[in-house]
């Protein structure tokens, strides 16, 4: 059954009917209103004849030369729109105007010479448009008898007079005249028109002289427009009329403005650009309700626009572009509402500071001011990180916010230089009127209040402890905001009634009225009963009803979604459960009828279902035109095929991209982008995708052209065929409307002439013409009425024109658009939603669906660590007992160390000394006292020997360390698994830990077994290092803690006088040349002037223990006491120093690094080292005086950028907790960092290579 005859609007613009109109519209009967704009009709279709009920019908933007016949039929007609046709008066019929319900007739932009005839005798007439014709006079008898009408336009035509008849239209509320040669013509009729509202004069040739003196008679007079005249001064009629709200004096000679002006206190929209003013009147700044205001084109200066325009606090609109203006009032800065503002072309030299204050502006024309100097943004340094990089804010005050912390009342900057400019401006303007200080000082002093209270305000904020104290894991949960907006409408549960919605997809989907009661027992519904109670509010009642047959997935939908309903209404009632064929009676009660099951189900499930798809072979033709590229259908043969182009063959498991010899490369990767796209978004990643170049095709590529091996054999090159100009036709999107018993389509208005998705609205059904291919959008919230009638009417509209072969109706339902569908619309995903801040691994971990996790993550970042305290070193008698206590429970420490490929025991004098070329193995077993339990008085008369055998005995905890440095290879690591840690697991069980450590990453409970005497050697055990002449090396160690007595290291370092430091310990070992292997030389134990006791003790201790010999003499010595001879000389020569290390007070090491997903900042401990530097991450170092970004060369360029953002918002924060240090910003690089920043590292050496 056709749909066409039910059809009540269509909308055809835009379609081309010049060669053939649609015979099917005969069938539409009762459709009353009508589209043909742009159709390329040069006479009117026959078809139209039969549409007895059409009362609207636009035809505008044709070709069409008379209109005889069809119209005069249609007796329901009512408006009539033939605009931009070729109409001349021979070709309408007299009969046209005989039509009674003709109210509305547009004929302008024609080629009429006079007024139609007949005319006069559509009494009924209420808009009647003659515009841009070539209409010299105005017949007597036609006002005489269209005294109904209510708008008239004769605007651009030929007119000199107008009858006197105009007199009788007192129902007269639009006339434009404008662009008519009216100079003799005095418009005495005027007073007449007491209905008048809108009068539009321009050019008219108005002058003095001329002006109608009676134009303030016109009481209801409310738009006014005398532009394009030679008026040198406003008349003072003008003035007097009160009632104007709009009015255009643009394009005259008015040199100035009365003070009259402020009669209009209804003005909103003022125009007086293009005139000669030099100055404005004071008074227009007592217009309160004046929201536009324009004055391009003049001679105004900054004397010339008043100094109290800030009253006008309506104002939105300012444009003076193209004056004399050299500065503009402080007080337009104080127009709040002010939206745009154009001061383009003029002499400007700055602007106020306020220029900032304007929160509300969104355009800003500047342009052509070469001097002009803007004015510093206010506190230009706390905003300098606030802008979103990456999805993230870095303003120092979000995120500060967001780690929980106070923020600071304010921000120090730098103070602004004064601006002597600006200053010479000041002086140049003179003294301002006594009025306009006092203003002044009343908004001086205003804003003076308000910021007093922001001050209290926020002393009482920063009196509040800040807290950083981590959230518990509980307490850190986001609960998930839900926008119960996407499942019901604004309007449901609001009025009284029932309402229904059936579950699919995992969604609810309101049903009509009609199925009420009507229940599919493969499905699941919820039921909503609204009602007054006795107190006059609304009370709810919600079930969700289950049936039989229904899946898994509509069965909790039904009752997830009836809750969201009960939380989204507020209700306090509870949701009660209904199953087929156990109904409660109040649930029956809510049915006028009987409950009907029909069987089966009408949604489909949400769960995934194996099916095999059906694919319909197909070729496209890949182009470029406009900004996009689009996927062309065309005929599947071999001719379509183009050798300056790209095509695409979609066989459905299988995409061919045929490439011709002459396309471009452009379009060759668009091509693959487009199969890709296809593959990935349509058949799920399983689609094979080949590339066939001309000349080069596969025996497969022809099959799927339907061509056998002997046709392919006799086939020509393809020839250049498709057009060099070629534009695809441009699609057409109507919105189906149903309502009681009829249906409409309109045409959807396209904002900018482009296609957009967001067009799309999930409540509607859209069919998308393009000629080509007939596209049905199904939204989510569509009603099932409505799709059925949609898929009906595009089989029709389908069949209604003329279509190419390979032409198609396809069904998209909403959120599985193909990509042939996707193309034709601007910017539907031209480029992919990601967030660059997560690495490979995490995509990994967060899924496929980017967009999505895009959103979510958008503001998910952790910087909470840059503003934390630093960690305080321990102090030095929690040190010492947590060493007594670690070396009390260890019973027995085994030590061994790889030689020879094998792991052998450590001699003991070498217990304590490790080197950086090897791995060591310790074998430690703790001995853990079980707590004896308390046995009170019951135990007091034992023996001893009784309670000797009753006591508990100790636990043995074994762990085994291994240790490697940081030259060694992994080799040890891997003898240590399958030789020595098999033996231990043998002997000691599942209770044996292993705990693999690196060098100067030792952990507190490890280092304290060697009671601070921790001694790293460069090199290996038994290799003799010698110089490059063969002798023996000087050996220089640095004694340092980092973080407290625990992480005491002694480490070897390159023998320089540049890595001496008042503040620390060193041994200096010189060995002396001897004939036999006797290892003689001296020992300097240096001792630095501002070292601490407890270091320079201990530094005696080891260099006695660890050069004790016979043959070596040991000497102490306090800084400035060197001798000349071996210390320095053995040092490189003398060369300057640090004489303190208060970096160490300040240093901090801070990792930056997205690999949880998310972009963090994390804190090394206070003993970290070199090796914490990793290739692939940034590091922020803080010495106190200077901030380094440290950026390792597998980093990638988004880190870097998200690194330098974080450390400026790090700086940010330190100068208000530390104003008196301020830090500067460097960047460094591995294997190029300074002095400053390698000091800040223990035993600072070349770095490890990873083999």
């Amino acid at each position: 059954m056709s749909v066409l005859p039910f059809v009540r609007g269509v909308d055809f613009t835009k379609n081309d009917f010049s060669k053939t109109f649609p015979s099917s519209m005969r069938q539409m009967s009762r459709v009353q209103w009508l589209n043909l704009d742009r159709t390329q009709l040069a006479e009117i279709p026959e078809e139209l004849g039969h549409l007895q009920k059409l009362e609207h019908l636009s035809l505008n933007h044709n070709r069409l030369e008379k209109i005889f016949g069809e119209l005069t039929e249609l007796t329901c007609l009512r408006s009539l729109d033939l605009r931009h046709n070729q109409l001349k008066n021979s070709g309408i019929p007299p009969e046209l105007f005989h039509l009674e319900e003709l109210t509305t007739l547009d004929l302008s932009h024609n080629k009429l010479k006079e007024v139609p005839e007949g005319l006069e005798k559509a009494k009924n007439l209420i808009v009647l448009n003659l515009s841009h014709n070539v209409i010299e006079s105005i017949p007597t008898p036609l006002f005489i008898h269209l005294t109904d009408l209510i708008f008239l336009d004769l605007s651009h035509n030929r007119l000199e007079t107008l009858p006197p008849q105009t007199r009788r239209l007192i129902n007269l509320k639009t006339l434009d005249l404008s662009h008519n040669p009216l100079e003799l013509f005095q418009l005495r009729q005027l007073p007449s028109l007491q209905s008048l509202e809108v009068l539009n004069m321009s050019g008219t040739q108005r002058t003095l002289l001329n002006f109608p003196t009676s134009l303030d008679t016109l009481a209801n007079l409310v738009e006014l427009d005398l532009s394009h005249n030679s008026l040198p001064k406003l008349p003072d009629v003008v003035y007097n009329v009160v009632t104007l709200v709009r009015l255009n004096l643009s394009d005259n000679a008015i040199n100035e403005l009365s003070a009259s002006v402020e009669q209009w206190q209804r003005l909103e929209s003022l125009n007086l650009s293009r005139n000669q003013l030099t100055t404005l009147p004071a008074a227009l700044c007592k217009l309160p309700k004046l929201r536009r205001l324009l004055v391009n084109d003049n001679k105004l200066n900054f004397e010339g626009i008043p100094s109290g325009i800030g009253k006008l606090g309506a104002l939105e609109v300012f444009s003076a572009a193209n004056n004399l203006l050299e500065m503009v009032p402080e007080g337009l800065c104080r127009c709040g509402a002010l939206k745009q503002l154009n001061l383009s072309f003029n002499r400007l030299i700055t602007l106020p500071d306020a220029i900032h204050l304007l929160e509300g502006l969104d355009q800003l024309d500047l342009r052509n001011n070469p001097e002009l100097i803007m004015p510093p943004k206010p506190s230009e340094s706390s905003k300098a990180t606030s802008l979103e990089f990456y999805n993230i804010d870095f303003s120092l005050q979000t995120q500060l916010r967001l780690a929980g912390a106070a923020v600071p009342a304010s921000i120090p900057a730098a103070a602004t230089p004064k601006d002597s400019t600006a200053r010479k401006i000041r002086l140049r303007r003179g003294l301002r009127p006594e009025g306009g200080d006092q203003d002044a000082a009343k908004v001086l002093k205003g804003m003076k209040d308000v910021a007093k209270d922001k001050e209290n305000e926020l002393a009482d904020d920063a009196g509040k402890p800040e807290s950083l104290k981590p959230k518990r894991w509980d307490e850190s949960l986001e609960k998930p905001q839900l926008d119960y907006s996407k499942f019901f409408e604004k309007e449901d549960g609001q009025q009284p009634g029932l309402t229904i919605w059936e579950i699919e997809n995992f969604l609810p989907n309101k049903i009509e009225e009609v199925v009420h009661g009507k229940f599919y027992e493969g499905d699941c519904y919820i039921v909503l009963k609204t009602k007054y109670d006795d107190l006059g509010t609304l009370t709810w009642e919600i079930y969700f009803w289950i049936g039989n047959e229904a899946t898994l997935d509509k069965r909790a939908c039904a009752a997830i979604h009836a809750v969201n309903l009960r939380n989204y209404l507020g209700a306090r009632c509870r949701t009660i459960r209904e199953e087929q064929g156990d109904e409660s009676e109040e649930f029956l009660a809510l049915f006028d009828t009987e409950v009907i099951y029909i069987e089966g189900g009408r949604t489909a499930t949400g769960f995934y279902t194996i099916e095999e798809m059906i694919h319909i072979t197909r070729l496209y033709l890949v182009h470029a035109y406009g900004a996009t590229v689009h996927l062309e259908p065309v005929t599947l043969s071999h001719s379509s095929l183009d050798p300056r182009h790209a095509l695409v063959l979609d066989m459905g498991t299988t995409i061919y991209i045929w490439l011709g010899k002459k396309s471009k490369n452009t379009l060759n990767s668009k091509a693959r982008l487009m199969a890709e796209k296809i593959s990935k978004m349509e058949r799920k990643n399983k689609c094979e995708i080949r590339v066939e170049r001309q000349g080069e095709e596969s025996p497969e590529f022809w099959q799927g052209l339907d061509l056998t091996p002997e046709e392919v054999a006799a086939l020509e090159e393809p020839k250049e065929h498709v057009p060099e100009d070629y534009q695809p036709v441009q699609p057409r999107l109507y919105q189906v409307q149903l309502g009681m018993g009829y249906l409409e389509l309109p045409q959807v208005e396209l904002p900018d002439q482009k296609l957009c998705h967001t067009l799309l609205n999930s409540k509607h059904v859209y069919i998308l013409d393009c000629c080509t291919d007939l596209f049905v959008w199904f939204g989510k919230k569509s009603t099932r009425l409505v799709r059925a009638a949609a898929v009906k009417l595009s089989r029709e509209l389908f069949n209604m024109m003329e279509r190419p072969e390979c032409a198609l109706v396809m069904r998209v339902p909403e959120g599985n658009e193909m990509q042939i569908f996707r193309t034709k619309f601007a910017g539907w995903d031209e480029v992919m939603a990601v967030d660059f801040t997560r690495t490979a691994k995490s995509v990994a971990k967060t899924g496929a669906n980017l967009t999505q996790w895009a959103k979510k993550q958008e503001t998910r970042t952790d910087l909470a660590a840059l503003f934390m305290p630093r960690q305080a070193a321990m102090p030095l008698a929690e040190a010492e007992q947590l060493e007594e206590e670690w070396n009390y429970d260890l019973e027995n420490m085994d030590p061994f160390v790889l030689e020879n490929k094998k792991f052998v025991r450590l001699p003991a004098e070498e217990l304590g000394h490790f080197y950086t070329g090897e791995c060591y193995v310790f074998l430690c077993r703790y001995c853990i006292p079980v707590e004896e339990p308390e046995n009170g008085a019951e135990g007091e008369g034992q023996d001893d020997s009784k309670a000797s055998n009753n006591q508990p005995e100790d636990e043995i905890q074994c762990v085994v360390y291994f240790w490697q440095g940081r030259n060694a290879g992994n080799m040890g690591w891997l003898t240590f698994t399958f030789t020595l840690q098999k033996k231990f697991k043998a002997m000691f069980g599942e209770e044996l830990e292993v705990v693999r450590i690196f060098q100067q990453q030792e952990n507190l409970k490890f280092m304290s077994h060697f009671k601070r005497k921790f001694i790293i050697h460069t090199g290996k055990r038994k290799d003799k290092a010698l110089t490059a002449d063969g002798k023996a090396p000087v050996e220089f160690f640095h004694l340092r803690s980092n973080g407290g007595a625990l992480t005491t290291r002694l480490i070897q370092i390159n023998p320089d006088a540049v890595h001496l430091n008042s503040a620390f310990c060193y041994i200096l070992h010189v060995p002396f040349e001897t004939e036999d292997e006797s290892q003689s030389g001296i020992v300097y134990v240096w001792i630095g002037s501002k070292s601490c006791n407890e270091e320079a003790k201990l530094i005696q201790e080891i260099a006695e223990e660890m050069f004790n010999s016979p043959w070596v003499s040991l000497q102490i010595l306090n800084e400035g006491d060197e001798p000349e001879n071996f210390f320095w000389v053995a040092l490189g020569g003398r060369k300057p120093y640090d004489t303190d290390a208060e970096y160490m007070e300040y240093t901090r090491l801070f990792r930056c690094s997205n690999e949880r997903g998310y972009y963090t900042v994390a804190e090394k401990c206070a003993d970290f080292c070199q090796d914490d530097l990793a290739d692939d991450d940034i590091m922020i170092l803080d010495n106190g005086e200077h901030v380094f970004l440290w950026m390792g060369p597998r980093c990638s360029e988004v880190e870097v950028k998200l690194a330098y953002k974080s450390a400026q918002v790090y700086i940010q924060h330190m100068r208000i907790k530390q104003p008196d240090r301020p830090r500067k910003l460097f960047l460094t690089m591995k294997n190029k960092e300074s002095r400053r920043f390698t000091k800040c590292f223990h035993g600072w050496s070349a770095f490890k290579v990873y083999l």
